[in-house]
């Protein structure tokens, strides 16, 4: 008890002393358990973590992209009258028909032919003047009155007739191999024989019909004038590839082709 009474602050220092210690040795790991929390909260707000997502429900988008691929085509045109993006007209047989359906459009060629000048040797007379040949020429191309076959009267050394003036005779005058005959038009010359005629192509007629009318139109020449879907049309050029027509009512023009 002496040793107690006579040492107790040096006792009670040295408590205080260690006390201090253990306080100082909790403080650091303290410290450290501190700021590895704070750095643990740190990373979990900057990296948070996640949980691994599950797999998406597409079904709605693959229905949506399966039916763009196989859409559902709705008739306006032959059975819906009323929401339609066209005019409708009404055919000869009472029933409605789209306007896209009637008109040029639907105009169709069917034949070309092509109308010649043909020149023949037909015969040969003789008299007190010489041999005069005949010969025949037909204009498939010039108006109805003058599209007929003419025989025109010829000797050497006569003056041209609207077709053509005789050139030369190859062979004997009374009974010739053949006959060269110049063009007044072109000036060509050109040969003629009894079983070899002379034929050039001077235009075109045409054939076409329109289905909507059941019109059906032969033989028109340039210069014809033909009506169909209300509207009058003039033939103003027929070729071997294309018929072309001008509306009256508005001089325009319109190729309708041929593709035999």
């Amino acid at each position: 008890m002496d040793f107690l009474k006579k040492h107790y602050e040096k006792i009670l220092l040295g408590l205080v002393l260690a006390g201090l210690i253990g306080v100082l040795v909790f403080m650091l790991f303290y410290i450290a358990a501190d700021k590895k929390a704070m750095e643990d909260r740190a990373t979990s707000l900057i990296h948070p973590r996640v949980t691994a997502l599950t797999n998406l429900d597409l079904s709605a988008q693959t229905s949506a992209v399966a039916r763009q691929q196989s859409p559902y085509n709705l008739d306006f045109e032959t059975v819906n009258k009323v929401f339609n993006p066209f005019e409708w007209q009404r055919a000869m047989d009472g029933s409605l028909i789209p306007a896209k359906k009637t008109g040029l459009q639907v105009a169709v060629v069917t034949n070309i032919s092509p109308l010649y000048l043909i020149i023949t040797f037909n015969s040969v007379s003789t008299n007190e003047l010489g041999a005069r040949y005949v010969l025949g020429v037909e204009k498939q191309a010039a108006p109805p009155s003058k599209r007929f076959k003419q025989q025109h009267y010829i000797s050497v050394g006569d003056k041209a007739n609207d077709t053509f003036a005789l050139d030369k005779v190859f062979g004997a005058p009374e009974n010739p191999d053949a006959l060269q005959l110049k063009l007044v038009d072109t000036g060509e010359l050109v040969t003629v024989s009894r079983d070899k005629p002379y034929r050039r192509v001077d235009a075109h007629s045409v054939d076409f019909r329109y289905d909507p009318e059941k019109k059906t139109f032969h033989a028109r020449r340039i210069g014809d004038k033909v009506s169909f879907g209300g509207v009058d049309y003039l033939v103003v050029e027929v070729n071997q590839n294309e018929l072309i027509l001008s509306d009256q009512s508005n001089q325009k023009k319109t190729s309708l082709p041929f593709a035999p």
